[in-house]
């Protein structure tokens, strides 16, 4: 008879949640019944959504302890205060990448390495994507194997994985699926990658700024945005790390912003500076973003389509770095391509480059914002707009640091 734990669906979604915020938030875990049944809601990085009442998760943690799967602890002033602490990684034996993959499996169901590899970032470093293959072999060759390979599926380039731990909800893994493998971008390593963003948007640096000096001119949700940023900033130090031509950090200089642009180009550096002899442009890596010389910290990061280049597994850390010379309840604003693909071009603005876009999953890009300790999270989703020659959609998110 097996020793493995039957879990239904509620409790999947409790364990997994318990199991990510013992990790992701470890100076609030354990958690009190109202912080739990907000981690089983939260709309990002959960498949499916689900709308928990607080007697629901109540009595699913109230089983789950007289299953010896969550263990009970008082906290807080005389100690009156009930928290929940999972206990399944003990009663499993997990090794901390075991315990990553089994948790991201819970939360969302089936997936292919490639998404594991990416959803797992907060929960354990993966050095590459064999790296979580091994660990999902290990766990299969248990003496009672804990997760299982999946045949693949008309429509799917990769085979997933599911977990042995209960039913796995059939919507996890629809039919017409599609794997993306967001990472191929820096099959042959970051420095690469970036040796190729450099040379390209060097290349392409004076045809690029004929074409989308004025951009902004077309643009009323994006300059709604901006005025927005500008409003919050109130004359203190902004910065539009991944800068370009110049020509929206040039648009908050002149709505009165003490605007820095970076970028990692040093002609679309030069170029930013013909075009706009007044404004301040530097050459840099927005991963390495330090503070501002006249303050504290930024009042804003804008990271302005600069993050299409990168892949996923890449975000969390890009996003970090961009957080942290933030000022208390400064902003970070982000501006990507939407979608499910990575496309490559050979030719830009009459050139010809080496150059991959990103196309990011909204969900997981706010579950990074998330991650990285903002609040007041906003996300919109702008659809391509013909006349522009556009053809993905548009994501913006705002958030801030706490104050």
């Amino acid at each position: 008879m097996s020793d493995l734990p039957v879990l239904d669906a509620e409790d999947q979604r409790v364990l997994g949640s318990l199991l990510e915020k013992q990790t992701t938030v470890p100076a609030s875990y354990p958690l009190t019944a109202n912080a739990l049944r907000t981690a089983c809601n939260q709309t990002s990085n959960r498949e499916p959504v689900v709308e928990y009442d607080q007697g629901t998760v109540e009595r699913i943690a109230r089983s789950l302890k007289e299953r010896e799967l969550v263990r009970t602890v008082w906290a807080g002033a005389g100690q009156r205060t009930l928290k929940y602490h999972q206990t399944l990684d003990e009663r499993l034996g997990l090794e901390p990448d075991e315990r990553a993959l089994l948790t991201v499996l819970l939360l969302r169901g089936a997936q292919s390495p490639g998404e594991l590899r990416t959803r797992a970032e907060r929960l354990h470093a993966f050095a590459d994507r064999g790296d979580v293959e091994a660990c999902l072999r290990k766990m299969a060759a248990r003496p009672e194997p804990l997760v299982r390979e999946l045949e693949r599926r008309p429509g799917q380039h990769d085979r997933r994985w599911i977990h042995l731990l209960g039913p796995v909800p059939e919507q996890a893994a629809p039919v017409a699926a599609e794997t993306v493998d967001r990472d191929v971008v820096i099959a042959d390593g970051p420095d690469a990658r970036d040796a190729r963003v450099r040379s390209a948007y060097d290349a392409v640096a004076t045809a690029y700024a004929d074409q989308l000096l004025d951009e902004l001119d077309g643009l009323p949700f994006e300059t709604w945005l901006l005025d927005r940023v500008l409003a919050h900033a109130g004359g203190r130090p902004v910065v539009e790390v991944g800068s370009g031509p110049g020509h929206v950090t040039a648009y908050l200089a002149a709505g009165g912003a003490d605007a820095t642009g970076i970028d990692l180009s040093p002609e679309m550096v030069a170029e930013a500076r013909r075009r706009f002899p007044d404004g301040n442009f530097e050459v840099g890596d927005l991963r390495r973003l330090g503070r501002p010389l006249t303050s504290s910290g930024w009042a804003a990061v804008l990271g302005w389509y600069s993050l299409i280049h990168l892949a996923a597994a890449e975000l969390p850390n890009a996003v970090a770095a961009l957080v942290r010379p933030l000022d208390p309840g400064g902003w970070l604003v982000l501006a990507l391509h939407a979608g499910t693909e990575v496309r490559h071009r050979d030719e830009l603005f009459g050139h010809e480059v080496n150059l991959d876009f990103v196309l990011h999953d909204p969900a997981f890009v706010v579950g990074v914002v998330e991650a990285a300790g903002l609040v007041d999270i906003e996300w919109y989703l702008r659809g391509p707009i013909p006349a522009r020659q556009e053809t993905t959609q548009r994501l913006y998110v705002v958030a801030r640091t706490t104050s």
